[in-house]
């Protein structure tokens, strides 16, 4: 019996034709054509004016933070649920996390954001000083987790205000808009500047790739100086900077802009698994399926099972339940405050963190899913749910 994996890639013919134009032309570096095009096809679909493709969503966030101009021992506001590529990057950058609580949606809680800017900061020579550390807040990394937007409008005039940049993470939310008025804005859109995963899990892959999209012109030029080694001179080979080698290659990007092509098929699919899940788990005692803030449209990216009663033992044993039979599924990444590196930095009011990381699993989601391993995953949600009945 064969794997239900928790998000393999799907791939179509397209991308084979494009890589072999790749090898075949030799353009295979950064230099290529597809690069631009991958480029021109974020900027298309989010509606944002400028993009830089690079080597990873870690290198995007990196990047943004240099962008920005923090300097040492400045600090940023982080949520403690999220993978941890937004977290090592404030430590790149000599800065300091300072960690904030999940919302329902397992998103950074924006009303606990607000109440530490306004309580717990001041506001002194256009800085926002830390009133315990006396250090400078210079930013919010805003990681849209799952494919869920947060909502974080609240936020955006009070940050403006006291000078505090917004990154928004949207890593796994290629394809997710908050609606605003009747409008629609992509993710990564409505703070200073966005940054996108590509990785191998993601809902759209180049193999391993990021990207960032901004309105910003000055920090799309400094992000594009940045990842190109700093070149002042490319000829004689001057640096003005230290720089990186941080883009994306021609090839990664080829298969990117086939995936472009089919992007709206495989969204389509992503809500029709949704779907099937809340159709068939919401109903039981025990289980059910965290459905999608209303104020968004998600990408679905992953679907989450959540436990209606549980405990660490608890999720162990139904993890356990899922391994024995071949499926891969995850539970929500450890939380980030707790990471042995990690212990040491401020943290603020986490008490929900705790619940949602012992009571929720993260379940098959990929756009391969047969039906009939769909099937299956619910026999086995099923099962488990008479069991604990």
């Amino acid at each position: 019996m064969s794997n239900i994996l928790l998000h393999e890639p799907y791939f179509c013919s397209d991308e084979i034709k494009n890589v072999s134009n790749c090898i075949k032309t030799g353009w295979v570096s950064t230099s290529g054509n597809f690069v631009k095009k991958l480029e021109d096809n974020l900027i298309n679909y989010t509606k944002s004016k400028y993009s830089v493709a690079l080597n990873s969503g870690t290198t995007a966030l990196d990047l943004s933070l240099k962008a920005i101009l923090v300097k040492p021992y400045d600090e940023i506001i982080v949520p403690t649920i999220t993978f941890i590529s937004p977290i090592n990057v404030v430590l790149y950058n000599n800065c300091n996390p300072i960690f904030m609580d999940n919302d329902p949606f397992g998103n950074i809680d924006i009303s606990k954001v607000k109440n530490f800017i306004l309580k717990n900061t001041v506001f002194k020579n256009g800085k926002s000083i830390n009133k315990k550390t006396k250090r400078k807040v210079s930013a919010i990394i805003i990681v849209h987790v799952f494919g869920n937007v947060v909502d974080f409008r609240e936020i955006i005039s009070l940050c403006k205000k006291r000078n505090i940049k917004i990154i928004e993470d949207a890593s796994e939310s290629l394809g997710s808009f908050l609606s605003i008025g009747g409008q629609k804005k992509h993710s990564g859109t409505i703070g200073d500047i966005g940054c996108i995963s590509f990785n191998a899990n993601k809902i759209l892959t180049t193999g391993a790739g990021g990207a960032i999209i901004t309105n910003n012109l000055n920090y799309f030029k400094k992000i594009s100086y940045l990842s190109t080694q700093a070149k002042d001179d490319p000829v004689r080979f001057i640096h003005g900077d230290v720089g990186y080698n941080a883009k994306l290659n021609n090839i990664s990007a080829s298969v990117g802009v086939s995936q472009f092509k089919i992007f709206n098929r495989i969204l389509l699919k992503k809500k029709k698994i949704h779907d099937y899940y809340l159709k068939a788990i919401n109903s039981l005692k025990n289980f059910k399926i965290l459905e999608n803030p209303k104020y968004s449209v998600s990408n679905n990216w992953l679907n989450l099972l959540k436990l209606k009663n549980s405990n660490k033992r608890h999720l162990e044993k139904i993890l356990k339940v899922f391994f024995d039979n071949k499926i891969q599924v995850r539970p929500v990444w450890h939380p980030n405050h707790l990471q042995k590196k990690m212990k040491k930095f401020e943290r603020y009011k986490l008490n929900e963190y705790e619940n949602y990381h012992k009571s929720t699993i993260c379940l098959p989601s990929g756009y391969n899913l047969s039906y009939k391993n769909l099937d299956k995953v619910v026999r086995i949600v099923t099962l488990i749910d008479k069991n604990e009945s």
